[in-house]
C-alpha cells in the first residue's frame, strides 16, 4: 500500500468512529466496563395501555438490533485504527495479502482482500 494513502485513511476511519458513536449516543449508553460497547435505552412508562407497551417493546428490539449492527462497525473501525498504528493496516486477515487499494476506498475497515470477501 502506499504509505501516502495511510493518513487519507486515518481521517476517514475516525470521522466513521466518531459517526457511528453519535449515533450510538442517540438511543444508548456507553457501557463503562467494556470498550467499545453501548447499551440501549428502553423506555419504561407506568402509566401506558398494553398496547402502548407493546409498541415500546417492538421499538426496543429495533434498537438492539440497530445496536449490535452499530458496535460491530464500530468494532471493525477501531481495529482498522489500531492497525494503522501498529503498521498492519491494508493486510487481509484471511491469506495475509494486500487488501485492493480500491476496496479500501469503499471500505477504509475492510478486514478481507476482494477474493477472500468473496
Amino acid at each position: 500500500m502506499k504509505k501516502e494513502l495511510l493518513p487519507k485513511f486515518k481521517e476517514a476511519l475516525e470521522e466513521e468512529k466518531t459517526k457511528l458513536e453519535n449515533e450510538l449516543s442517540t438511543f444508548a449508553t456507553k457501557d463503562a466496563s467494556i470498550e467499545n460497547n453501548w447499551d440501549a435505552k428502553h423506555v419504561n412508562r407506568e402509566d401506558t395501555d398494553m398496547e402502548e407497551k407493546a409498541d415500546e417493546v417492538t421499538e426496543y428490539d429495533n434498537l438492539l438490533s440497530l445496536e449490535h449492527t452499530l458496535e460491530l462497525k464500530l468494532k471493525d473501525v477501531v481495529s482498522a485504527l489500531e492497525k494503522i498504528e501498529k503498521g498492519g493496516y491494508g493486510v487481509c486477515e484471511k491469506c495475509g495479502k494486500e487488501i485492493e487499494e480500491k476496496r479500501l476506498k469503499v471500505c477504509p475497515e475492510g478486514r478481507l482482500c476482494m477474493k477472500c470477501k468473496e
